[in-house]
């Protein structure tokens, strides 16, 4: 029977039918023929401590018997305002409020606003976002307007605004990348710089070092430039650390968090700014005000969720357990560094990725589903961007879980040199 459904990313007139999940657990999915699929990306890069960890499931099911959605313009919650006071104390120092929404995209939509409307209400505006080349920051206009521009939005062109893009700071070559970015801010019109810390996501999981950061974040204080953090796929420790612009010593002034904020449980988003953007939106005439909702803002079972969140970082020992996938991690890509049939082995924190050689790479690189439908029927779930494939896995993930994932990356190689793939 046709299902009514329409998938995200998903080319119906060329996929199989869709296996149904019946159960989730640890780092597994279980079909509805009984199979094990290990969950090597962690269900789209949101499922943190492992699939229904019972202390977040257990805060579900208590917030079940109490509340369901809020009005959040008029009232507010416990679990909403622990929240708040939670990622607060978590965050970098300096970023002091709190604004909720309901995906990664949303985060990023209410920190572009937030920096334009912090410009606007100081008196002078200014209209320019800077962003990195092959970002991804959600398909929302905004955010489709902030990445990289190619097949995902083509069809949008006509709705999407222009934005100042840097070159990518390739090793050797950052010196253009910083260049850039002074250019643009010597116009006077960039209100912020939107980044991607450590590891751009979708546009091929590229890596580029902390200093970088450092470096763009001097270059905007001295231009008086914010900076925004998309945090939504770093964060939570996937970079290796809580949030990945820690390693660079840096405070954003705006920083985007969603995916692995509720544990991966429940669809919530938070954005956090400093108390300057606050203050530049609070004041007795009512058009200053912050103009941004939507109708499930705090919902207080996800913002429960992450509550419960916040306490499995703060009881569980997560960062050992990170820093133990970091070490496997390590240990099963190094048997790849010398091996011909790939290029740009690389790890971030949790993440590991590397670029099977083809004649034709690139996102729609025809190899992308051979290599999905490759890894499916091996019961792991790994969803190569085109010839890139990578890693990213729960924290519960165990050394043999994660051999079986290696050992089949290994094979898929060997299958496409022997034309079997």
């Amino acid at each position: 029977m046709n299902s009514p459904v329409w998938h995200p990313f998903t080319q119906h007139a060329l996929e199989p039918s869709m296996k149904r999940i019946v159960q989730t657990g640890g780092a597994c999915l279980i079909d509805e023929d009984g199979s094990r699929i290990l969950d090597a990306i962690s269900s789209w890069w949101v499922i943190t401590h492992g699939h229904r960890h019972p202390v977040i499931m257990r805060a579900i099911q208590a917030a079940c018997e109490t509340y369901d959605q809020i009005i959040f313009a008029e009232y507010t919650h416990e679990p909403a305002e622990t929240l708040a006071r939670g990622l607060v104390e978590v965050a970098p120092a300096g970023l002091t409020h709190v604004f909720y929404s309901d995906s990664g995209s949303t985060s990023v939509e209410v920190a572009l606003k937030m920096a334009l409307g912090f410009f606007h209400n100081s008196g002078a505006p200014r209209s320019r976002i800077c962003v990195m080349e092959d970002g991804y920051h959600g398909d929302t206009i905004g955010t489709m307007s902030a990445g990289e521009r190619g097949v995902f939005n083509a069809a949008y062109e006509p709705l999407l605004f222009g934005v100042d893009r840097l070159p990518f700071p390739v090793t050797g070559r950052e010196q253009a990348t910083f260049d850039a970015f002074e250019r643009f801010c010597a116009t006077g019109q960039v209100a912020a710089l939107l980044i991607e810390p450590l590891v751009l996501g979708a546009g091929g999981m590229r890596v580029y070092p902390a200093t970088i950061i450092s470096e763009l974040k001097r270059i905007a204080e001295r231009h008086d430039v914010l900076m925004i953090a998309d945090e939504v796929m770093t964060g939570w420790g996937r970079a290796g650390s809580l949030f990945a612009c820690e390693q660079a010593s840096v405070m954003p002034d705006i920083l985007c968090t969603s995916k692995g904020l509720t544990g991966g449980s429940l669809p919530l988003a938070a954005t956090l700014c400093t108390a300057e953007i606050f203050e530049a939106h609070l004041s007795a005439d009512r058009r200053r005000t912050f103009f941004h909702s939507s109708s499930y803002t705090a919902n207080p079972i996800a913002c429960a969720a992450a509550v419960a969140n916040l306490a499995v970082w703060k009881d569980e020992p997560v960062r050992e357990r990170i820093g133990s996938l970091v070490g496997m991690q390590q240990e099963r890509l190094a048997r790849f560094q010398e091996d011909l049939r790939f290029a740009s082995i690389r790890q971030a924190g949790t993440i590991t990725a590397l670029d099977l050689r083809v004649p034709a790479g690139g996102y729609l690189s025809d190899v992308g589903p051979r290599l999905r439908a490759f890894f499916r029927e091996r019961n792991l779930l790994i969803r190569p961007l085109g010839n890139v494939i990578y890693l990213m896995p729960p924290y519960c993930v165990t050394a043999a879980e994660l051999d079986r994932a290696y050992d089949a990356i290994d094979e898929a190689a060997a299958y496409f040199a022997a034309g079997r793939l």
